[in-house]
């Protein structure tokens, strides 16, 4: 099967950054993906909580959802949805960053809120606090599809080895890992973390990134990311690197490679009860 990697650089304005994704979507289609997977955060990323009240919208009428879920059925496609900023009917006001499968006839066919939030102090200067503005899932999800079973998560879930152990205890034979990786913890982490999935659970792991400097006209400040959107084989090995710059990074699936990487080193099955400490 051939997957194609979206590799977006949003700003805060979802309706600037539909076009761009759509086309990247095509473009990904007419080089032969059937199965095409954009980032995280992919209709906006804003560090200002009333510009996001502002131009989020909830699930039922998003547009970037509807567009997207339109273009899956238009090319016939599969296509993961990193993840999209969405209202919700919480009381405290906090949003939801879903992820969401889509099949080639447009419905979605599974859903998941990212569980573990990026709650961090990178630097100095750079602080992060996402409980405060988006409300964690609660529960893992698998998806079945006839080329085969996907466990969804995003970004900072990767540095959590339980789940993806679990997801592929009950079935997943590819995880994925849309992100918005922040530049420092990218170059540091972002490869070794998404390898170690791979190769603990013999899974492929698909990880399409948001990369470079995103503008944020509400704000008037902005971040970075790191890039480098990366398939990762049941191996541990890098297949695919989208690098830098925007743009769709190909490669080559086998499933095959699952019972393989399995068969060699079938350490999901070796689990032992452990006291303490």
């Amino acid at each position: 099967m051939r997957i194609g990697l979206v590799q977006l650089c949003v700003t805060d304005d979802p309706a600037a950054n539909l076009p761009e994704t759509r086309r990247l979507v095509q473009q990904a289609a007419d080089g032969g993906a059937t199965f095409i997977l954009t980032p995280e955060c992919t209709n906006g990323l804003s560090s200002s909580r009333k510009h996001q009240a502002a131009v989020f919208h909830h699930q039922a009428d998003d547009p970037t959802l509807q567009a997207l879920r339109d273009d899956a059925a238009r090319l016939g496609v599969w296509l993961l949805i990193g993840s999209l900023a969405l209202l919700t009917d919480d009381a405290d006001g906090r949003f939801a960053n879903r992820s969401f499968l889509i099949d080639p006839q447009g419905e979605i066919a599974a859903w998941y809120d990212k569980i573990h939030m990026f709650d961090v102090t990178v630097s100095e200067t750079e602080r992060y606090r996402e409980s405060e503005g988006y409300r964690p899932g609660d529960r893992a999800i698998l998806a079945q599809t006839p080329f085969g079973v996907v466990g969804m998560t995003v970004c900072y879930d990767v540095r959590f080895a339980y789940l993806y152990r679990q997801l592929a205890q009950a079935g997943a034979q590819i995880l994925t890992v849309p992100a918005a990786f922040n530049h420092i913890t990218g170059a540091a982490h972002w490869e070794v973390l998404l390898r170690a999935r791979a190769i603990e659970t013999g899974c492929f792991v698909l990880a399409p990134a948001q990369t470079g400097f995103h503008a944020e006209t509400a704000a008037g400040k902005g971040r970075r990311t790191y890039g480098h959107s990366l398939a990762i084989s049941p191996w541990g090995e890098v297949i695919a690197d989208g690098g830098t710059e925007p743009g769709v990074t190909f490669a080559e699936i086998d499933l095959a490679q699952v019972a393989t990487a399995r068969g060699r080193v079938p350490s999901i099955t070796h689990d032992r009860a452990v006291v303490g400490p």
